[in-house]
């Protein structure tokens, strides 16, 4: 049902259009018109005018270009964390029993539950 309408609507704006435009050929025919020239040659050169006119209208937008996003390379690390979710140590990735090691040892102490946890850090380029 909302396509029927959607169609009728474009109809409309359609025929209002060519309406407009014959209109406005009919306005430069007159302004063109002249003692020595005829009827078809002012018609032509009036629809010229009318087209050039719309062809300025709906010129298109120039596209913007996106920006590119590098991609970011990143490294990981295991990392020790208390309960409050603070990074208390970190450890290369290869050294996970390190890591385990140290939030044992913390974990016994009073301050409580300690965890370890994978960490991603961008490389930077030195």
């Amino acid at each position: 049902m909302a396509k029927k309408i959607a169609k009728k609507k474009a109809v409309k704006k359609t025929t209002k259009a060519a309406k407009k435009t014959t209109k406005t050929v009919a306005k430069a025919v007159k302004k063109t018109t002249k003692k020595k020239a005829t009827k078809k040659v002012a018609k032509k050169k009036a629809a010229k005018k009318v087209a050039k006119k719309a062809a300025k209208k709906v010129a298109k937008k120039r596209a913007t270009r996106k920006k590119v996003v590098k991609d970011v390379r990143l490294k990981a690390y295991w990392g020790v964390f208390n309960s409050g979710l603070k990074r208390l140590a970190v450890f290369e990735y290869a050294d996970k029993r390190a890591a385990e090691k140290k939030a044992k040892e913390l974990a016994n102490g009073p301050k409580g539950n300690h965890f370890i946890q994978l960490v991603k850090e961008p490389i930077t380029e030195a």
